[in-house]
This record gives C-alpha cells, sequence and structure tokens, in this order.
C-alpha cells in the first residue's frame, strides 16, 4: 500500500497537452495520433510532411512501397529497396493478436504508416516520412520496414498500431472512427463511450499477462478532482498540482505520490502570424517577462524546491545546457525595439514603425488557476513594459488542445507538453516543414509556427544520427538557436500525482504514474470495496465528438492516456524511468541494419 507524501513532492501534475497540431483553415479547423510530443506525447511527432511521394495503397494490399506499388509479401521480400539506407525488422511475439483472434501483421503496420502519413490534418507524420516499405519478412510474424535514411528515434514509431481490415482506404482515416474505437489487442476494450463516461472493459481475446484485476475501469469528468475523490465519487484522480493541493487531498481515506516526469509548463509564442512572427518583437516582449519572478509568485508555493527550467522545451538530461537561463533583459528589449524602429506610445504601449499597437491573445484553459492566476500577475507587469496584453481564455477541450492549438489560432499560450523519453519531439514540436498550412495539407504539430532554418535542418540531422553522444551535440545546438529567437519560455519541470481512495481500491504500482502513458497499469489495481470497479475523475474528459487517435482529436494528453494507448498496441513501450523498451508484442528488440 502506498504511504501518504509529507507535503506535497516536487512539482507535481497531470498534463494537459504534448503540443501537438492539425489542420489550418479559414483561421483553421482542426482535423487530425500517436506516440509522438506525447504524440505528441508527446505530447506529446513528423519531419517532410509532403505527400506527393506516399504510399498509394489500402488497407487490403500486403506490401506498401514508396513508390505506390503492390506485391504480395513473403519470399525474399526482406531485401534492401534500392533507396533504402535502414532496415528495422520486427518479429511478432505470440502475443501480438486482435481481440477476433487475427494475429497483428504487416498489413496492419502498413495501414497505421499510410493513416499517420496521409490523413488530412495527420499529426503524426514524423517518422513515417522515411519510411520506403512495409513488408513481410521471411516468417509471418515478421515485419521488414525500410527507411530512406537513418532514422534515431524508430523506436517511437508503430505507438498506437490500427487493425487494417476495419479500413476501406488507411490513406485516409479521418472520418473512420466514429463512434470509437471498436477493436484492440491490448488488455482492455471499449464498452461505451459517451459524453458523461467512458468503460473500459477486459478484452477477452487478449493473450498477454496483463490480466486485469477489475470487471471494468470507469472514467467520469471531475474538473474538481479533490472534491470528487474524497466525496467518493471516483476512486481515483491525476491531478495537476498547484499550491494547496496537498491540504485538499488530507483524508483519511486518500492517499497520493508523485514521481518526477518528462512533462514541462512553458509560454508559448506564436510566431507564424501575428505580432510574434516579428522576430525583434517576440525577442523584445520575452525578455521583458521576468521568469524567477513568475516562479516566486506562481510555483515557489507548490514546488517544493524544484527549480526553474533553464533547458527549453527539454526536461533537464543529456540534451540540457541552460540555453534559458538569463532571459530577463528589459534594457536589451528596449534598445531591440528602439533600434528597430518601434516608439512607445502616449498610452505607454510600443507602436510599430508603420504606427501599430499589438494586442496580444493570452490563451490558457479557463478553470486553471494557476495559468488565469499567472495572467493575472503578469499582464500588468508587461503592461508596465509598454505591452498590451489581455487574456482569452476558453475551455480546454475542444477549444485549446483540440482547436485553437493545432490551428495556431493565438498569441501567446501557457501549457504543459507531454513528451516521450526521446528528443525526437522537437523535430515536431519546432521544424519549418511542421507547420500546418494549406500546402502540406494542414499536417504537421508545430503549434507555435517557429521556424528556425538552421535549428530545422540540425534537428533533422539529430533523427537521423546514430551516435548518440553526436545526436546529442545537435540537439543542444538547436536549442541554442531557440534560446536566440525565444520562441518560448520554459517554466517548470513538472512530476505526475497519483491520488487514490485506500477504501476503494489497492493501487500498490501508483509510481507508474512517472510513465509518459500515465496511468497505463490499472490491470494490477484490485478491487477493495466489492464494486467490481475503479471510477477515474478526469480533468479533462476526452469526448466521443472527437474519437480520432490520428487527427486532432489526440492533442488532449487525456485522450491518449484514456483512449488510444489502453486500446491500441505499442511495439514499444516507455518506463516510469524515462526509458522505451520493446513491448509484449515482440519477442525482443527489433533488428536494426544500416544499409
Amino acid at each position: 500500500m502506498a504511504t501518504k507524501a509529507a507535503g506535497f513532492p516536487p512539482s507535481d501534475t497531470h498534463q494537459e497537452d504534448y503540443s501537438v497540431r492539425t489542420t489550418k483553415s479559414s483561421k483553421f479547423a482542426a482535423v487530425a495520433v500517436g506516440l509522438s510530443l506525447i504524440v505528441a506525447a508527446c505530447g506529446d511527432d513528423k519531419e517532410s510532411t509532403s505527400t506527393t511521394d506516399a504510399p498509394g495503397t489500402t488497407a487490403g494490399s500486403t506490401e506498401t512501397t514508396a513508390g505506390g506499388t503492390d506485391t504480395t509479401m513473403g519470399g525474399d521480400t526482406t531485401m534492401a529497396s534500392s533507396d533504402a539506407a535502414m532496415r528495422v525488422t520486427y518479429t511478432l511475439s505470440d502475443v501480438a493478436v486482435w481481440n477476433d483472434g487475427t494475429p497483428i501483421t504487416a498489413a496492419d503496420f502498413a495501414c497505421t504508416w499510410e493513416a499517420n502519413l496521409n490523413t488530412p490534418g495527420s499529426i503524426g507524420t514524423t517518422g513515417y516520412d522515411k519510411v520506403t516499405s512495409v513488408t513481410e519478412g521471411a516468417a509471418s510474424n515478421e515485419v521488414v520496414v525500410e527507411f530512406s535514411e537513418k532514422y534515431a528515434p524508430w523506436r517511437l514509431l508503430f505507438g498506437g498500431l490500427l487493425k487494417a481490415d476495419q479500413y476501406d482506404d488507411c490513406n485516409d482515416v479521418s472520418e473512420a472512427f466514429d463512434g470509437g474505437i471498436d477493436y484492440s489487442a491490448t488488455e482492455w476494450m471499449i464498452d461505451s463511450w459517451s459524453a458523461e463516461q467512458l468503460v473500459l472493459v477486459p478484452n477477452e481475446g487478449y493473450k498477454g499477462s496483463r490480466t486485469p484485476g477489475v470487471d471494468r475501469v470507469v472514467f467520469v469528468p471531475a474538473e474538481d478532482g479533490p472534491t470528487a475523490l474524497k466525496s467518493g465519487a471516483v476512486d481515483f484522480i491525476f491531478p495537476q498540482a498547484y499550491t494547496g493541493l496537498s491540504d485538499e487531498l488530507a483524508d483519511p481515506n486518500v492517499t497520493f505520490e508523485a514521481a518526477p516526469s518528462g512533462a514541462f509548463e512553458a509560454f508559448y509564442f506564436q510566431s507564424y502570424e501575428g505580432p510574434f512572427a516579428d522576430p525583434v518583437y517576440r525577442q523584445a516582449f520575452a525578455k521583458s517577462i521576468d521568469r524567477n519572478a513568475v516562479y516566486d509568485q506562481i510555483y515557489a508555493p507548490f514546488a517544493n524546491g524544484v527549480p526553474l527550467l533553464d533547458c527549453g522545451p527539454i526536461a533537464p538530461g543529456p540534451y540540457c545546457d541552460d540555453a534559458f537561463a538569463d532571459t530577463y533583459d528589459p534594457e536589451g528589449a528596449k534598445a531591440l525595439l528602439e533600434d528597430a524602429g518601434w516608439t512607445m506610445g502616449a498610452d505607454g504601449f510600443w507602436v510599430s514603425p508603420d504606427g501599430n499597437v499589438p494586442d496580444i491573445r493570452w490563451m490558457v484553459n479557463t478553470g486553471s488557476t494557476r495559468r488565469e492566476s499567472t495572467q493575472e500577475f503578469l499582464i500588468p507587469k508587461l503592461a508596465e513594459a509598454g505591452f498590451k496584453v489581455h487574456a482569452d481564455n476558453c475551455e480546454a477541450l475542444p477549444c485549446v488542445f483540440e482547436t485553437r492549438l493545432p490551428s495556431l489560432d493565438y498569441d501567446m499560450a501557457m501549457y504543459i507538453s507531454t513528451v516521450a523519453p526521446d528528443p525526437a519531439y522537437l523535430t515536431p514540436a519546432f521544424a519549418c516543414d511542421q507547420i500546418p498550412t494549406e500546402e502540406n495539407d494542414f499536417q504537421g504539430q508545430n503549434s507555435t509556427g517557429y521556424c528556425n532554418e538552421e535549428a530545422t535542418a540540425l534537428l533533422h540531422s539529430a533523427d537521423v544520427e546514430l551516435d548518440p553522444d553526436a545526436r546529442a551535440a545537435e540537439v543542444v545546438q538547436a536549442i541554442d538557436l531557440m534560446a536566440a529567437d525565444l520562441p518560448l519560455l520554459p517554466l517548470l519541470q513538472f512530476p505526475n500525482v497519483g491520488a487514490y481512495r485506500t477504501d476503494r481500491t489497492d493501487a500498490t504500482s501508483v509510481k507508474e504514474i512517472a510513465n509518459y502513458r500515465a496511468i497505463n497499469n490499472w490491470y494490477e489495481w484490485a478491487d477493495v470495496d466489492g464494486d467490481g470497479q475503479l471510477i477515474v475523475g478526469a480533468e479533462q474528459f476526452p469526448t466521443s465528438d472527437c474519437p480520432n487517435p490520428v487527427t486532432e482529436c489526440a492533442n488532449s494528453s487525456w485522450y491518449v492516456w484514456l483512449v488510444a494507448f489502453p486500446v491500441l498496441p505499442g511495439m514499444y513501450d516507455t518506463t516510469a524511468d524515462q526509458t522505451i523498451v520493446p513491448s509484449e508484442y515482440l519477442t525482443g528488440e527489433a533488428v536494426v541494419e544500416a544499409l
């Protein structure tokens, strides 16, 4: 039995988003998951998003190549394609079986590739755009994936496998998930899904060892998680950290734990269009924000000594050189603007050379006390520095994370990015070719619209660098460039928090909360009160109105945690100590060959 923590452990959270993306049309129409920055994961997911050379086969084909050629798999189909630079061979285990008893095959890999690469509004093209073919290997349980170039984060691909025979055309699954996902290869199946609740039940066709200890897991909306938990309305919550949370959870029947994660909160400046498309204005604005003051006012009361995050868009580790440590420079900001022809108006706001006073739309999700308090604290200080800013908030889902972030419909935002334990997410999140535009069919996860061609080249180069030290050096260089451009300001690395009622459930493995996949071990939890179920309160409940795991629905980490991860099998799993390991669907590590 977990013991109650004394005071709230170092930063604690649940996450809100991973930084994913979707479409832009007439102020951007959202349309478009995986294991990206979450995936998106990512989360919180892409490199070149052009689909002109996209695979052209349907779900029924048995081999897919970049040129759209269909052939029968088998025989010597594992031979390298003429343009292949890397080959990965997956050997599927006996556990790799769908709920209807059919085995997972290369066709399912091909379908997943096609769907993520070609579906309009897909948010997970990165990596899939380097695949040149997916074929069956020498045996029916082998899948051979060839790449046009070396791709270091290949383990992050095929993290949410689709069942090929469920789709008429895997190249466009944008309308294929109405009603949810009615198949599975994991220990859970979706039983029902409405605006009131999402119910998972054991998958009777599951062949693995993760045997559920309850008859069903029920997810319900719970914006005020502590109240719902203490009242007995729910058994478990995954709350985001804030000042006073430990006091709100004080109850003889409630215990909670926290553990460090890969999640981090930041200010993001939308740089594609609007005021922050002007690099001088963006940099001056960012340099006028005293992050230490924000930390002292907002984070210090609950951070328990976890310091201000200086790494940029990444958690501390081998890719961090504290490039964002000294961003506050009000005099430097003033000099930047004046040198570029900006003047201070009579009302105290900066006026552009063409006579305009930018009015910054700062978006956060309504109901987030921490973020709304940050706006109340910082907007007056920004006004004193000459910047006109107003709160422009809306509900988390669908507004912030499924619509406005993916469509770049904001100027400034504040949210948490949840990312896999690999820097691969930096490419989809910040590369120039990942900005969703009409030219790329609105594919990409670059929710800030940031573009620095040199940084993009470094990120792409890091993605194909198999030497870990050389790769780390390129990632650090890219982040250094971002620190100069300031498309974001990092704030705090958050741990995850899990709280549950000890009189309702025995969640002995709650330490899995540190996992990128969040609470992914419900199967280990035991029923204590005899009702045969686990009721989980979701701060941002994903509704069945947006069920698609490939499009913008997966821009919410809650969707991925509660829907995609629990039912869609992945070839690799993440761990609570931030590593990536083969899942039970493989016999072991896949074989990688540089060709």
